[in-house]
């Protein structure tokens, strides 16, 4: 009896290849900002090349550079937010302004580990923003960590959410966002400290002030 022929390996579904597709480009777009190309150079030429694709092929999935950068900073304040909830879990700030010191500690540290979310966040050695202000109130100012910040303030530290509470924070993640950049302007570690731990008090004093 003739053997049977080997049935051909099955290629992965459409949506699967689709997503690992995606996730080559964001690599890729990662990778060259980790490099330290600046965003305004950088094109989705380069980003197709990195990923081993054509423009075209990218255009598939993503209309513009804008788009690729979004979705990176998007990824990184999603994976931000679960580390950020795993540290606070594992050791719980005995009061609301450590628990901030953690978060502005947890950023800076986050910030420190991914080149590439340096750069979209805060440019090439004090360039310009380049995160869509949609996408960075989807999760920054006005979206899911301030979420989570009023909600460990709310349920661990008996705070009440008022409209003036929720006021301090958006202007305490504004100034947070400059005096992070400058901290990581600065030439050493610990001039950069030095500027986080002024942060810590400055943004203390905007979300608690003396008397609330």
């Amino acid at each position: 009896m003739a053997a049977r022929p080997t049935p051909a390996a099955r290629r992965p579904p459409v949506q699967g290849r689709s997503q690992e597709t995606v996730q080559k480009i964001l690599a890729a777009a990662a990778t060259l900002l980790a490099r330290g190309v600046p965003i305004e150079t950088l094109t989705t030429a380069q980003i197709a090349t990195e990923a081993g694709l054509s423009v075209g092929g990218l255009y598939r999935f993503f209309p513009d550079k804008q788009a690729i950068v979004d979705a990176i900073a998007l990824r990184h304040m999603e994976l931000f937010q679960e580390a950020l909830a795993t540290r606070i879990m594992l050791g719980f700030p005995v009061s609301a302004p450590a628990f901030l010191a953690v978060v502005i500690d947890a950023f800076a540290e986050y910030l420190e580990a991914h080149a590439d979310f340096r750069t979209v966040a805060f440019g090439v050695q004090g360039g310009g923003r380049y995160v869509s202000r949609p996408t960075r109130d989807a999760y920054a100012g006005s979206g899911e960590v301030s979420g989570l910040v009023r909600e460990f303030l709310a349920d661990a530290y008996e705070m009440e959410v008022t409209e003036a509470l929720e006021f301090r924070l958006r202007l305490a993640i504004e100034i947070g966002d400059r005096l992070l950049a400058y901290a990581f302007e600065q030439p050493d570690a610990e001039a950069r400290r030095r500027v986080i731990d002024e942060a810590k008090r400055v943004l203390a004093a905007t979300i608690f002030p003396v008397g609330t």
